[in-house]
C-alpha cells in the first residue's frame, strides 16, 4: 500500500483537529496544541492493540514538544499519544519498521517506504542528544553492560562446571562404596557433608573457604580405600583431584576478575555529590552476593533477554548503537533512548528482537539414519511467523460450493510454506513405530504397533488452521534421509503423490491422492489412496477415512477426521478397525478406538486413544500398553503455521543436503521459500511464474514424466535407483530443473 502523500515537514499547527471534547476543554486543547507547530506527519502502518490482528494504516503526527499521536484520517480524533521524552525507539539495520516503548504505551509501526522510514527517524533524532557528554556517558554504559554479559556468562558457565564437579565426585566415591563396603560403610555420609557446603557454587559464600578441610576429609577416604579399589579407578581419583584443583584455581581467578571489573567499569571522571551517593551502591551491585544471583537469574536461555541493563543515569536525551556480543544470535540493532527522568527505566530490548532470536534458535542432533549416524544442526523455529491476513477465504469459496476445491487457484497467502510432498512426509514423523512393528514377531503386538502408526500420521493437523500445501509440480520430488523417504508427483489431474520409505526389515509405499469439495460451513477432504506395508514377508494395507475443515467462516477452525479405517494383513487373516468418533458437542474430542479381529471374527485385541494425544494397547480391564505418544508442539505453534517440530525442518536447507539434493526436490522451489521469509510478494510472484513455466512445457509438449516411480494397477510403485544416484552426485542421472 502507498502513502497518499510523502510524508514532509510542515511547519502548521494542529488547530483544525478534533479532539472530541467539550466546548472548554476544547478551547483549552486548541490554545495548548497551536503552540508548538507539527514537526512531522504522514501515513504509516501501525500494530493493532489485539494479537493476531496485523498491521493498519493510520495517519501519525509528531509536535515540536514531543508528542506523538495518531488518528484514523487526518482532521480526525487522536486514537493515542505518547511523548517520546519518555521514551525508548528502536529499529533494527535493514528494515522499516520502528518499536517506541514509553512509560504508557507502546507503538509498533511500519513505514510504507525506505524514504518515509529515513524521515521519520530524522525527526525522532531531534529529541535526541549526541554531544560529547552524551557519547561518553553512552559508551560508559555500553562498557559496563558488555562486561556484565561477559562476566554473567562465564559465570554460569563456571557454576555449571562446578555442578558437575560435585556430582563427579559424589559418583566415584559412591563406587568407592560399592567396590568396597565393609572398610567403607560410612562414606557415604561423609561425603555427603561437602556436597551441602556448595563449595563448588559460582560466587557462593566468598568468604569462607572449605576446601582445605574437604580435601582433607577426602584424604582420609583414600587411604582407607586406596588398597581395596582397583588400580583404574584409583588413577580416575588421582585425575579427578587434578580437576579439581584445577577448578579452584580458575574459581579464584573469576572472583578476581570480577574485582576488577567493577573497579573499571566505574566512570573515570571525578564523581558529583550524586555519583559519590551512588558509586558504592553500583560496586555492591558488581560484588555483592544477593546481586551475583540477580546477575546469573538474569542470564537465562536464548528465550529471555541476555543482557542485564541498569537504571538509565541521568544525562539528558542519547542515541546509542547497542553492541551485542558476536557470540549472541540476536540480529543487530539500534536503540534510541530519551529519557528526563533518571528513576524512568527505558533500557529494554523489545520483544520483538526477543521473538527474533527464539524464531533463529537451532540445535545440533545426532540423528540415525539408513546410512548411519550424522550430526545435523536443526532449526526449531521458523524464519518468519504466518501472516495474519489470509483474505476473504469466503469471496472465493462461496462461488464454489459442491466443487472439487483443487481446481481452483488461491492467493499465496492461503498457503503454508510446504509442499504436498512434504506434507506427506508428516504421515511418516513416527516412522520409529514401524521399526517396533518389525522387531516383534506376535501378530497382535504387530498390527497393534501399525495401527498406531497408521493413526499417528494424523496428529501434526492437531493446530492446522486449513491452509493448504503448494501444489507441486509434475515430477516435483522430496527426500527425508531420516527414513529414506522419497516422494514424486506422478499426475498433474488429477493430482497423485506417490512416496517411498524404508527402514531396518521394512518397507513403506503409498499413493496420496483425493478430493476435496466445500459444503457451506466445512471443506471436506475424500482421500483415495492405498497404503501398503511390507515387514518380512507379511504385508498390511489400510484406505484412510475422510477428514474436515471446520468453521471455515466464522470461529476457530480446526480439523476433525471422522469414519474408519481399516488395516487388513494380506498374509494372514488378522485385520484392525479404527473408528475415528465424530466430535460432539459434549464429551472428550479426537477420540479413536480399535478392534483387533482374528480369523473368525472375534475380537483378538482393543485399543483406545486420540489421534492428537496418544494410543494404547489394552491388556486387561486395568492394564494399559502405551503404544504411541504425540511429540510436543513448539510454544509458539500457532504463529508457525501449526507445524510440529519436525514439519520445521522440512524445508530447511541443513548442511549434511547441501549439494546432494536433485535440482527437482521441493527445498529449491522459491516461492515455498519466499513464503518462509515472509516476502509474500515475492512469493506471488514466483508462484505464478513457476505454473507458466509448467504450462509452456505441456503445450511445447514436454511435460515431465514421473522419473522414480511407475504405474501398477491403481497403485505406483517405487522402481528404485533414487540413493543410487544421490550417492554418486547425479552425474550419471539426467535430472533437469522444474522452475
Amino acid at each position: 500500500m502507498k502513502s497518499p502523500k510523502d510524508s514532509t515537514i510542515s511547519g502548521l499547527g494542529p488547530a483544525s483537529l478534533n479532539l472530541g471534547l467539550s466546548s472548554t476543554s476544547i478551547t483549552n486543547s486548541v490554545v495548548h496544541m497551536a503552540g508548538p507547530p507539527i514537526l512531522f506527519e504522514g501515513w504509516v502502518l501501525k500494530k493493532r492493540r489485539k494479537k493476531m490482528q496485523g498491521f493498519a494504516r493510520r495517519y501519525f503526527t509528531l509536535y515540536q514538544s514531543g508528542l506523538l499521536s495518531y488518528a484514523f484520517e487526518p482532521g480526525q480524533p487522536i486514537r493515542d499519544q505518547i511523548h517520546l521524552n519518555h521514551a525508548a525507539i528502536s529499529t533494527a539495520p535493514g528494515r522499516k519498521d520502528i518499536h517506541i516503548d514509553s512509560n504508557t504505551a507502546t507503538f509498533h509501526i511500519k513505514c510504507l517506504s525506505t524514504d518515509d522510514f529515513n524521515d521519520w527517524m530524522s525527526a525522532f533524532r531531534k529529541f535526541v542528544t549526541t554531544g560529547f557528554e552524551a557519547k561518553r556517558a553512552s559508551t560508559h554504559r555500553q562498557s559496563s553492560r558488555q562486561a556484565s554479559v561477559n562476566l554473567n556468562r562465564s559465570g554460569v558457565l563456571l557454576e555449571e562446571i562446578g555442578n558437575s564437579v560435585i556430582e563427579l565426585e559424589n559418583s566415584i566415591m559412591n563406587l568407592c562404596v560399592d567396590l568396597s563396603p565393609p572398610r567403607n560403610h560410612s562414606l557415604n555420609k561423609r561425603s555427603e557433608k561437602p556436597g551441602k557446603e556448595s563449595k563448588f557454587g559460582i560466587f557462593k559464600r566468598p568468604h569462607h573457604h572449605p576446601h582445605s578441610m574437604h580435601q582433607d576429609n577426602n584424604g582420609d577416604n583414600q587411604q582407607n580405600t586406596n588398597h581395596s579399589i582397583p588400580e583404574s579407578l584409583q588413577e580416575v581419583r588421582t585425575k579427578f583431584d587434578v580437576l579439581k584443583a584445577q577448578y579452584s584455581a580458575l574459581l579464584k581467578s573469576m572472583q578476581a576478575s570480577l574485582s576488577d571489573a567493577a573497579q573499571q567499569t566505574l566512570p573515570p571522571l571525578p564523581y558529583t555529590p550524586e555519583e559519590e551517593e551512588e558509586a558504592p551502591t553500583h560496586a555492591q551491585r558488581v560484588n555483592t552476593p544477593v546481586t551475583r544471583k540477580s546477575m546469573r537469574d538474569s542470564m537465562t536461555t536464548a528465550s529471555e533477554s541476555f543482557v542485564e541493563w541498569f537504571d538509565a543515569e541521568d544525562d539528558g536525551p542519547q542515541e546509542f548503537i547497542m553492541d551485542v556480543p558476536q557470540d549472541a544470535s540476536e540480529p543487530p540493532s539500534r536503540m534510541l533512548s530519551v529519557t528526563n527522568d533518571s528513576s524512568t527505566d527505558t533500557s529494554s530490548i523489545d520483544t520483538d528482537f526477543e521473538d527474533a532470536l527464539l524464531m533463529s534458535a537451532s540445535i545440533l542432533v545426532t540423528e540415525t539414519t539408513p546410512f548411519g549416524q550424522v550430526q545435523v544442526i536443526r532449526r526449531t523455529q521458523l524464519p518468519c511467523p504466518a501472516p495474519t491476513d489470509e483474505g476473504s477465504l469466503f469471496a472465493i469459496l462461496k462461488k464454489n460450493v459442491g466443487k472439487d476445491l483443487s481446481t481452483i487457484t488461491f492467493p499465496v497467502t492461503f498457503n503454508e510454506p510446504l509442499t504436498l510432498l512434504q506434507r506427506a512426509a508428516e504421515e511418516v514423523e513416527y516412522f520409529s513405530l514401524l521399526d517396533e512393528a518389525a522387531r516383534v514377531s506376535d501378530p497382535i503386538a504387530r498390527i497393534s504397533y501399525i495401527a498406531a502408526f497408521a493413526m499417528s500420521g494424523y496428529a501434526h493437523t492437531r493446530h492446522r488452521t486449513g491452509r493448504k500445501g503448494f501444489n507441486p509440480m509434475l515430477a516435483e520430488t522430496f527426500e527425508d534421509i531420516r527414513m529414506k523417504f522419497i516422494a514424486e508427483k506422478v499426475r498433474h489431474n488429477p493430482l497423485e503423490i506417490a512416496y517411498h520409505a524404508e527402514g531396518e526389515n521394512w518397507e513403506l509405499s503409498a499413493t496420496s491422492s483425493g478430493r476435496t469439495k466445500f459444503w457451506g460451513k466445512s471443506l471436506e477432504v475424500i482421500p483415495l489412496g492405498i497404503n501398503r506395508l511390507k515387514i518380512g514377508s507379511d504385508t498390511y494395507v489400510w484406505k484412510k477415512p475422510s477428514s474436515f475443515m471446520r468453521n471455515l467462516m466464522v470461529g476457530t477452525k480446526y480439523f476433525e477426521h471422522t469414519g474408519k479405517m481399516t488395516i487388513e494383513s494380506t498374509t494372514s487373516p488378522l485385520r484392525c478397525v479404527l473408528d475415528f468418533k465424530q466430535n460432539g458437542y459434549w464429551g472428550p474430542t479426537n477420540v479413536v478406538s480399535g478392534t483387533i479381529h482374528d480369523s473368525n471374527g472375534d475380537i483378538a485385541g482393543q485399543l483406545d486413544g486420540k489421534w492428537d494425544d496418544q494410543m494404547c494397547q489394552m491388556l486387561d480391564a486395568s492394564h494399559l500398553h502405551v503404544l504411541w505418544k504425540i511429540n510436543s508442539f513448539p510454544k509458539n505453534a500457532p504463529e508457525s503455521y501449526g507445524f510440529t517440530s519436525y514439519g520445521i525442518t522440512l524445508n530447511e536447507l541443513t548442511n549434511d543436503l547441501v549439494g546432494k539434493l536433485p535440482p527437482t526436490d521441493s527445498r529449491h522451489r522459491p516461492d515455498v521459500r519466499a513464503l518462509e521469509n515472509g516476502e509474500l510478494d515475492l512469493a506471488e510472484e514466483e508462484k505464478l511464474r513457476i505454473e507458466q513455466v509448467q504450462r509452456d512445457r505441456r503445450n511445447r509438449g514436454e511435460e515431465r514424466q514421473p522419473r522414480w516411480f511407475r504405474q501398477v494397477g491403481d497403485e505406483w510403485q517405487y522402481t528404485g535407483g533414487y540413493w543410487e544416484n544421490r550417492s554418486r552426485g547425479w552425474k550419471q542421472a539426467e535430472v533437469p530443473p522444474l522452475w
